[in-house]
């Protein structure tokens, strides 16, 4: 059996997901959930610009030790 079709058949299906939004929103309740996604949101938004910020900078912008010559 190919590695792909054993993760395709082990992905939740129409019927499982509807399972899984309604205990999510059993156990925190709908007032939650805006909150919830909306802290999730922001987390990826600092992600994208940590990374973003550390993709832009140079080797010029990194400063490195040179080791120091034995005398």
């Amino acid at each position: 059996m190919h590695p792909l079709n054993v993760f395709l058949i082990s992905m939740p299906g129409g019927t499982e997901w509807l399972i899984i939004i309604l205990i999510i929103l059993l156990f925190f309740g709908g007032k939650k959930i805006p909150d919830l996604m909306r802290g999730l949101g922001r987390g990826v938004k600092e992600f994208k610009d940590a990374k973003n910020d550390t993709s832009n900078k140079t080797d010029t912008d990194i400063e490195v030790k040179q080791p120091e010559e034995k005398k």
